[in-house]
């Protein structure tokens, strides 16, 4: 059965509710209220993201503290050293690695499970990457990190996606954020990913996002690195006026060289800015989404999402960016119907 063209994605994290961030910092309410509690949270996000058209889906994260302190917390060998600031006034719990690192158990299982049990669409699992997880860290034991990034690798991204695949998972994004940050690195990256997934049957998804350079660093690599498919981050470099020509389209030409670089897998083009309330028109997402097929060569290998997580943004202005992303990849099949 073939797949309907550019089908819409969200990349992982929403903003949690505040009536449950209130109650499970409450600490009179008991363990078992706040694991209903996140329950319910996640059914609302599951059923949300149904409605608003999503064809494939997660919790948005409801259950995890964040990207990169929820991984660590479950991580032999890091001791947390003290909250520093990361993007947008956001701050993340750093962490230092004093031992060697090793995987304690599936700690994304129950939201797993959970998410499978009351959705029946395409599920896509986010899991921080090896790359980001040391990046973002102190490294006190290992002598590089080189060491230090295929260690996580092998010993706690390769148990977690297999852990992940056992129970049912068929698409796995690896999340990379800081994977261009550092375009000497790509060759570690590109390692690190490749022993993350060896072995495994399962799609996979490579997301990085917000990396201050142009992905040229990344373009020679894609062809070489076992994923499937890239989300990237395309909007925020992109122009708000409609349109189909390069200078309108301005996010989107860096397409071309991944082309030329002969990668021929999917891409999941950010359309949506997660960094501005604005909602993005409908049309323009359509623009959006017909220079990137036409630029890749392929309208089949374009998939449709955000630039990255939405928990930024307010949810209702999160909600309202969705349903316009839906309606503009609507709008793009349209046109070349």
């Amino acid at each position: 059965m073939s797949r309907k063209l550019f089908p819409t994605q969200e990349i992982g994290s929403l903003k949690k509710p505040m009536w449950l961030l209130n109650l499970v910092k409450n600490p009179s309410i008991s363990k078992e209220v706040k694991a209903r509690t996140r329950n319910d949270a996640a059914l609302l996000n599951i059923r949300t993201l149904e409605d608003l058209g999503l064809d494939i889906i997660y919790d948005g994260e409801v259950r995890r503290v964040e990207m990169y302190e929820e991984p660590v917390r479950y991580i032999k060998g890091f001791d947390f050293a003290g909250r520093i600031r990361s993007w947008d006034n956001k701050y993340y719990n750093k962490a230092r690695v004093n031992g060697p690192v090793s995987y304690k158990r599936n700690f994304h299982e129950e939201e797993f499970k959970y998410t499978k049990e009351h959705s029946k669409r395409e599920l896509k699992v986010p899991v921080t990457g090896a790359y980001t997880l040391a990046d973002w860290s102190y490294n006190e034991y290992y002598k590089s990190k080189d060491d230090l990034i295929l260690n996580l690798a092998k010993k706690v991204l390769r148990p977690l996606v297999k852990d992940l695949v056992k129970l049912g998972a068929k698409i796995i994004q690896i999340d990379e954020p800081a994977a261009t940050s550092h375009p000497a690195e790509m060759d570690i990256f590109r390692e690190s990913i490749n022993e993350t997934v060896k072995g495994i049957n399962a799609k996979f998804v490579v997301h990085a996002c917000f990396s201050g350079n142009d992905y040229m660093a990344l373009a020679p690599q894609m062809s070489e690195i076992k994923a499937q498919q890239y989300t990237l981050e395309f909007a925020n470099r992109d122009t708000w006026n409609l349109g189909l020509n390069d200078k309108a389209r301005k996010g989107y030409q860096v397409l071309k060289a991944f082309r030329e670089y002969g990668y021929k897998g999917e891409i999941g083009i950010g359309v949506i800015d997660v960094h501005v309330d604005e909602i993005e028109p409908p049309e323009l997402v359509r623009d959006r989404i017909l220079y990137a097929a036409k630029a890749l060569g392929d309208p089949a290998k374009i998939y449709v999402n955000p630039d990255c997580g939405l928990r930024t943004r307010s949810r209702l202005v999160a909600f309202n960016k969705i349903k316009s992303q839906v309606k503009g990849a609507e709008l793009a099949r349209q046109k070349l119907s």
